[in-house]
């Protein structure tokens, strides 16, 4: 199947009032997911992969134990991360939905467990990467970070949370204060009715 940019499900000023410029979004979105989808054409093309489903493709090329995984693989997982992550987010601020609450808490705790987390979750991943909240084949909920574009598929786990700590998502908005975007990410820009109905 061809890799394709799907639109932005809102504009491109939507978030700057919740902390994610308009700027950030042309950039992240425009250009850099347009690259992955670009690149991924042409890396499968001709391949085995070209007619593959995208999570087959992902889940097809990742290398367990692998210091780099092949362009196929980053440029196709990376297309996958990043058309949750416009779905995980949302300019209208949603409150956390009653059963998705339940779970986190039987889970973690508190909510305030969760988000110190998911947070230092996503401050320690040292260098390119991503923190998650997935679901476990067991039904458990755990918080996890990636390296690079590897996700929770590789894994055979759901991803109900992602956030993308490579510099390029934050670096306009927050410089180098990566646990400020983490937060402001927790508090501001998540869907929590979208995150709630991947359970």
């Amino acid at each position: 199947m061809a890799f394709t940019l799907p639109d932005l499900p809102y504009s491109h000023d939507a978030l700057a009032g919740h902390g994610m410029s308009a700027e950030t979004l042309e950039y992240h979105h425009d250009l850099h997911h347009n690259a992955y989808v670009v690149n991924g054409n042409k890396l499968v093309a001709g391949t085995e992969w070209e007619n593959k489903s995208l999570e087959d493709i992902i889940t097809g090329t990742y290398q367990a134990g692998a210091v780099a995984q092949n362009g196929i693989f980053n440029n196709a997982s990376q297309h996958w991360n990043h058309m949750q992550f416009w779905q995980m987010m949302g300019p209208g601020k949603t409150a956390m939905p009653s059963e998705l609450e339940k779970a986190l808490v039987e889970s973690f705790g508190s909510i305030d467990r969760f988000n110190d987390e998911f947070k230092a979750a996503g401050a320690s991943q040292f260098g390119s990467g991503w923190c998650w909240l997935v679901k476990n084949t067991d039904g458990s909920l755990q918080v996890t970070k990636t390296e690079n574009g590897v996700n929770p598929l590789c894994f055979g786990q759901t991803a109900l949370l992602g956030c993308d700590v490579w510099e390029h998502s934050y670096y306009i908005d927050f410089r180098n204060k990566r646990p400020d975007y983490l937060s402001n990410f927790l508090d501001n820009l998540v869907n929590w009715e979208f995150v709630a109905a991947q359970l």
